[in-house]
């Protein structure tokens, strides 16, 4: 897969020929509604087109591979063809296609390091022999790199027909769909959520379900709520034994603690909260996460933060999701809704109290729109898809440009009353720096907030850099 930043003069066309691939491809890719109007500085995302070839009457490797120009030797590898001497006609035969020609001078070490992959596998897939014996202008096949096995959770606040069939369509890119939320009570009852059908659609999509568990209420998270949780003995064993109730009658295997806004003073009655959750629910074969706030450091005023005690979640539950975005907000100031910058500190901190096998670094599916000039208490930004944001690009007609440091893509435009507006959103390159961080710090996964924004090309950027962990 390859990312293209469209430039002055480009097609669709012009486009797909330079890369070999069909045009519709390259539409079906991005979801693109009209190939006339592409915008100066959108990011597409460029699928590799494997070759296949259906073995015909009278054909042999030989012919095939001359056909293709590769060798007999690349195809029975690629395939794994114990016997040259047993292929068969209608057999479906990929046809390598990534090579290097050994230049003067190049060692398997440095074609290694280029490509990403190791020498043995180099090595193993050529039949080299001798390494030392390696020639100016022999062929090699590059192998694919390994790619890392991760988690993926979503949450989604869908739950209709609309969100099952986002499940549908996505859901061999999730390991975990989290509903939002089961809301807790003063008393230890639980809001019920009508997510039948959700969770019905994600085990035939063999997607887990996390049960979300929040101090959310009217509209927003309540500090009292969450304190009047942990203070009460019998009311947190009520809402334990409701937790483990719809568990199990609708088929939870685990629980996403999001509780937030917690007063600075309940930082340990929280600690103290998830420990009792944990020793209910794993002897029943339950896991348990949380979210938190993105934190610098673990002196981090603010009652956002200061009862989320990193080193303590990293001890006590299974993984933790740190929610990495919201950097640029409806409320506050233009910026970045996930500066990779921010997202980098946050996470590098994360990791001095978490070990990197329990943490899930979160992301965004959305932008937002601001109207200037930005005023403190003024319209909040209203929020869109990264695929209405480059729409809205092209309806205004201007050039979408990109934050090197942030990592992200933005662009202005004044509107019909003549109203100047900022665009902060996604795009395939900077899901791109986000999955690189993922690998480099090697985490657990990635949590996604929140489905419902078409942003086709984080899919298929995703497949490109993991594998995807199932159960």
């Amino acid at each position: 897969m390859y990312i293209h930043v469209v430039q002055s003069g480009d097609t669709l066309w012009r486009i797909s020929q330079r890369y070999g691939v069909a045009m519709d491809q390259v539409i079906a890719a991005n979801q693109i509604t009209n190939p006339n109007q592409l915008v100066i500085g959108q990011s597409l995302v460029i699928p590799e087109s494997a070759r296949y070839h259906i073995i015909q009457p009278g054909e042999s490797l030989w012919s095939i591979a001359q056909g293709y120009g590769v060798t007999i030797e690349s195809i029975i590898n690629e395939n794994q063809i114990e016997d040259p001497n047993l292929i068969y006609i209608g057999q479906r035969l990929k046809i390598p296609s990534d090579f290097h020609i050994l230049k003067a001078g190049e060692t398997l070490w440095a074609i290694s390091i280029k490509y990403g992959v190791p020498i043995q596998e180099i090595v193993r897939v050529n039949r080299i022999a001798d390494p030392s014996q390696i020639y100016p202008g022999q062929r090699l096949i590059i192998p694919e790199k390994t790619k890392p096995l991760i988690e993926v959770n979503a949450y989604i606040t869908r739950l209709n027909e609309s969100g099952q069939q986002i499940v549908r369509e996505i859901g061999d890119y999730l390991t975990y769909i989290s509903p939002f939320s089961y809301q807790v009570k003063a008393d230890g009852s639980v809001r019920n959520l009508n997510d039948t059908e959700l969770l019905n659609v994600a085990k035939v999509e063999n997607v887990a379900p996390l049960m979300v568990l929040t101090n959310f209420i009217e509209g927003e998270f309540s500090s009292d709520l969450a304190h009047e949780i942990f203070i009460n003995p019998s009311v947190k064993e009520k809402l334990l034994n409701n937790i483990v109730q719809i568990m199990q009658e609708k088929g939870y295997i685990g629980l996403n603690i999001d509780f937030e806004y917690i007063y600075p003073q309940d930082r340990e009655n929280y600690n103290a909260f998830l420990r009792q959750v944990v020793n209910r629910l794993h002897p029943l074969g339950y896991s348990v996460s949380t979210a938190v706030a993105p934190k610098y450091s673990a002196e981090q005023q603010g009652l956002l933060y200061e009862a989320h005690d990193y080193a303590a979640h990293g001890e006590i539950v299974d993984f933790v999701v740190i929610m990495t975005y919201e950097w640029g907000w409806s409320g506050g100031p233009p910026m970045a809704v996930a500066p990779i910058n921010e997202v980098r500190q946050v996470i590098e901190y994360a990791l001095t109290e978490i070990p990197s096998n329990k943490i899930v670094m979160g992301m965004p599916l959305y932008g937002y729109d601001w109207t200037l000039p930005y005023v403190e208490g003024g319209p909040w930004a209203r929020t869109l898809s990264p695929q209405t944001a480059v729409e809205r690009a092209a309806q205004y007609g201007v050039s979408i440009q990109f934050d090197e440091k942030a990592q992200s893509p933005f662009y202005h435009y004044y509107d019909e009353q003549g109203k100047e507006h900022v665009v902060w959103f996604e795009d395939a390159r900077s899901v791109q720096a986000k999955y690189d961080l993922v690998k480099a710090l090697n985490l657990r996964g990635v949590s996604y907030w929140v489905l419902g924004n078409p942003f086709p090309q984080n899919w298929l950027v995703l497949a490109d850099n993991f594998r995807i962990q199932k159960f």
